[in-house]
């Protein structure tokens, strides 16, 4: 494992409003991705789409939503591993994070906004609802261009139609001294594809495929984009799914959100044929995404680096 290096990540503009599947500008941004992806495993992606005011608004509303009491934080519940109310762990005193199902569903959004507020808080539920629609978007097209990069193009309507989202919005409190602490172990995701927005507030680590740790800079005009687990196995290992951490300093706060993508429920991850040959053999067993996050988050699923090699390795 290397150590911290003073390394960026690559930044890639999707801001061009001709930014469309076919066109000169998309092949360009599309080969920039592939750069990235394979170099890094990851990328910093600039994305105005969501106004300035949005983006400021998620982050209060975030605020607002882990300043409430325990109690409260504690009724977000979930049948899935991780996806509820997560923190107060000893081991990670200065992580806690709430995850939201189907952000981009307006109804959704408010049954579960109930519930930390019985009365309703219509500001936070347009928030986060206006927020996640608009950068699902920008998942949808990078996931978009990844399956043209691999000429799955036959697949990109029914990759996408199996897909939900998560919103996890996370705060690591602040440690009040100088020297580092942990705030979240290094560790990759387990979805599809992870858009992550930060605050100003350092904490970041990413480490590239040549296992050098990256401090990322952190931006309010960026998100930063890794690939999970579950991608990873679907394209046979052809992308590398991107270990990451938080380490934190100082006296201020560190707030994020991360939009998950992951496959739908029932849905059976098998990589395309088309990946599959004497130079790339099977590396996984078709799975289901649920067992497979169960798995991760039981105890014999938490020891592996590579929960999915373990779970379903070939």
């Amino acid at each position: 494992m290397g150590s911290q290096t003073a390394l960026k990540l690559p930044v890639i503009d999707f801001t061009k409003p001709d930014l469309k599947p076919g066109t000169v500008v998309w092949n360009l941004v599309k080969s920039q991705v592939e750069q990235a992806l394979q170099e890094y495993g990851c990328f910093e992606a600039l994305f105005h789409k969501i106004p300035l005011e949005i983006r400021e608004a998620i982050l209060g509303a975030v605020e607002e939503l882990f300043d409430l009491p325990l109690q409260i934080k504690t009724r977000n519940v979930s049948k899935l591993p991780y996806n509820g109310y997560i923190g107060q762990y000893p081991h990670l005193s200065l992580y806690e994070s709430i995850g939201i199902d189907d952000p981009n569903n307006m109804e959704k959004v408010e049954a579960q906004t109930s519930t930390f507020w019985p009365e309703g808080n219509t500001r936070f539920s347009k928030t986060v609802q206006s927020f996640s629609k608009q950068l699902s978007e920008l998942d949808e097209m990078i996931r978009r261009m990844i399956l043209e990069i691999f000429h799955l193009e036959k697949y990109i309507d029914e990759h996408m139609n199996s897909t939900n989202y998560l919103l996890r919005v996370m705060k690591y409190k602040e440690p009040k001294t100088s020297e580092t602490q942990l705030g979240l172990s290094a560790h990759t995701d387990k979805n599809l594809l992870t858009i992550l927005y930060q605050n100003e507030v350092h904490g970041l680590g990413v480490q590239s495929n040549k296992e050098e740790w990256i401090d990322v800079k952190p931006s309010k005009d960026s998100f930063i984009v890794f690939v999970g687990e579950c991608l990873h196995a679907w394209l046979n290992g052809r992308l590398k799914a991107t270990y990451h951490r938080v380490m934190m300093s100082g006296d201020k706060p560190r707030y994020s959100l991360g939009l998950f993508s992951f496959p739908k429920g029932g849905c059976i991850m098998k990589a395309p044929e088309e990946l599959v040959d004497e130079a790339h053999p099977s590396l996984y067993k078709p799975f289901d995404y649920a067992e497979f996050l169960k798995f991760c988050y039981s105890e014999e699923g938490r020891i592996p680096k590579s929960a999915i090699k373990a779970y379903c390795g070939v």
